[in-house]
Formats: C-alpha cells, structure tokens, sequence
C-alpha cells in the first residue's frame, strides 16, 4: 500500500503546470481523501500534506482502506482572500488498474494542450493493472473513459467556467492493458461557425463501482479549442491605381491563436502563395506570451520606402502559427508615380 501511495503521490508532484512550478506566487499540498463505501462523501477521512515543493516524492500519510483513496494535488495562489486551483488527481486502491491520459496536438505549448479549431489532435489512455480472471472483481477487470465538452461561448476564454456544467459527449468501456490513441480529426464543440468555435473536450479514466467503492477518477485531461484567425486589409482597395504618395493602411486581425506572431509584407506583382516580401514597418506584432485568442489592430502610413518602384504590387497580411504562416487577406495595386508633362514648344522670329 505504501508503494501505491508513493506512485501517486510522486505522479501528482510531477504533473505539468506552471501554477506548481511557480514557488514564489503560489503554495502546493496534497489532500488525500479516504474513501468510504456506504458513506456519503461528506462524511469521508480527508488529510492536507502540506508544503509540497514543485516536483519530488512523498509517502501518503495515511494507509489505504479497503475501498481506496484519491490524492488531489491543489495549489493556493497569494491573492487577498487567497484562491486554490486543483491541479490534478489520482485514485489509488488495492486492486484498482491505473491509467494515464495524455492529449497531443501540433501545437507544442507544454502547459495546458491547445489546437485551433480546424486542427486535428489525439488522445492516449493508457492503462495497466487490467485482470483478466472472471472471478476478479469488477473494478479490477475494465475501466471507463469519460469524453465531456464544454464552449466557452462567444469570446470566452474558460476564466471562471463550472465544468460541473460539461456535456458528456461519450463513454467508453476499456478491457485492455496498454496504450490505445484515439484521433480526433476536429473538435465536437457546439456552434454554427465551426472556424469560430472556442471551449475544452475532457476525458477522463473513472475506475469501475463495486461493493467496496464508488466510480473514481483515474486521470484526466482536457484540451482547449480556439477559433481560427481572419485578418482585413483597408486603405487601398483591390485593383486601386495609385498616383500619389500610398494612402495609410489598417490592419485588423480578430481571433490571433495564442503563441502565434502578425505582420504585413509587400512584393511586386501580383499575389503568389508563401512568397517573400519585404515587411511593411510597424505592422509586426507577436503574441507568443498569449495564452488566449487576441484581437489585433494597426495603423501603418510610412511605408512608401517599401514600394521602390512603380508597377503591380501585392500586400498580404500573414500570421505565423503553430500550424504554419497563414495569409489573412491581400490587396493587389498599381503605383504609378511618374509626372508627365505633355505640352509644345513653340517659336517666335522676328
């Protein structure tokens, strides 16, 4: 039981979040709970294991009953009053399997799985522990994998959201030891523009009810969808003939995908997918520190340097993403700056 409790314990400490890694804002302890068949969970043994540093191991400070226990890992943010995030959590019984979820997607931000939502990504359950003997009880023999979504409605981002509140989209039956990835080729988020969906899908291993104790959870894991950008371009419009000094420029992004970069470029002729030009000043921008959807909005007038000679040219707006550079929008003009004087020399004799 205490190499049980130990492998928890341990598999908590190390769970990835910046919240827990963070020792100066925020403070870390474990909460086992003692769970109790025939009990309501009010009524349930609960003790904190307080101080817990970022990573590192530590032996449950009480034995494991016969109907198991949960670890939680939680953190305290130094707020006024101070605010707790549970991070993690871990079912630890006598002959409950164990089981890890993990979420992967194109999108390599190492603290909460994201992708965008046209993007695919993939879910890995794997499980160990799994009896096979008919005789075993039922909680050793399968476990079930919960799939919850949740949006975030229009322009949310998930602050404050009650995941009490999910749709249970699906449940599946797992009977197997070992790894099994499920592809998700688009997200099962809500909504009539699919390019502008926003919220999370979760799943979710829960242990088999028997006699001795209830449905538990096993692991978890929940991914975030964000919508996809679209940019405009205004100021000169397509096919514009341009005589003069080149009109200010606006460009407005809505939706930029957090971690991803927004600029401008122009180059002569007409418009060529993935060709370099030459970045218009002032209207670069990065977002790699966002962690939510961006609206972006600049203003550009001195650019005329980039346009060194008369002709067809194209503007594109870009944003380099996870997923690739993506071009927004394009305008394509003709700059014809040459004054000509048409007129006649006429000569007076005498």
């Amino acid at each position: 039981m205490k190499l049980s409790s130990l492998v928890a314990a341990a598999a908590l400490l190390l769970a990835p979040s910046l919240m827990a890694q963070n020792g100066t804002s925020f403070t870390n302890f474990i909460r086992q709970v003692q769970i109790e068949a025939g009990k309501p969970e009010s009524q349930w043994v609960e003790w904190d294991l307080q101080n817990i540093p970022a990573s590192g191991e530590a032996l449950s400070p009480l034995a494991i009953d016969p109907g198991g226990a949960r670890f939680e890992l939680w953190t305290v943010k130094a707020t006024n009053p101070p605010t707790q995030y549970l991070l993690d959590s871990r079912y630890v019984g006598t002959y409950v399997p164990i089981a890890q979820v993990v979420i992967r997607s194109e999108d390599p931000y190492p603290t909460i799985p994201r992708t965008r939502a046209d993007r695919p990504f993939y879910v890995d359950v794997t499980v160990d522990g799994l009896l096979t003997d008919a005789s075993a009880p039922d909680g050793a023999k399968s476990i079930n994998l919960l799939h919850h979504i949740q949006s975030y409605g229009t322009n949310g981002t998930g602050v404050g959201i009650n995941r009490t509140q999910a749709t249970l989209q699906g449940t599946r039956s797992m009977t197997q030891n070992g790894q099994t990835t499920y592809t998700y080729a688009i997200n099962n988020l809500p909504g009539a523009n699919r390019a502008k969906i926003r919220g999370e899908e979760r799943f979710s291993a829960f242990s088999v009810p028997d006699y001795q104790a209830p449905s538990s959870q096993l692991a978890s894991q929940f991914i975030q969808i964000w919508p996809v950008a679209d940019g405009a371009i205004s100021g000169i419009t397509d096919n514009q003939h341009i005589r003069t000094v080149p009109p200010p420029l606006t460009f407005a992004v809505n939706d930029v995908y957090p971690g991803s970069s927004v600029y401008a470029q122009a180059y002569k002729g007409s418009p060529v997918l993935g060709k370099v030009g030459v970045v218009i000043p002032g209207s670069a921008k990065n977002y790699h520190s966002q962690t939510v959807p961006v609206n972006h909005l600049e203003a550009v007038s001195d650019y005329e340097s980039v346009l060194n000679s008369d002709g067809r040219w194209t503007i594109e707006l870009l944003t380099e993403t996870p997923f690739g550079l993506e071009r927004l929008h394009y305008v394509t003009f003709t700059l014809d700056r040459t004054i000509q004087m048409n007129g006649s020399v006429t000569t007076i004799t005498d």
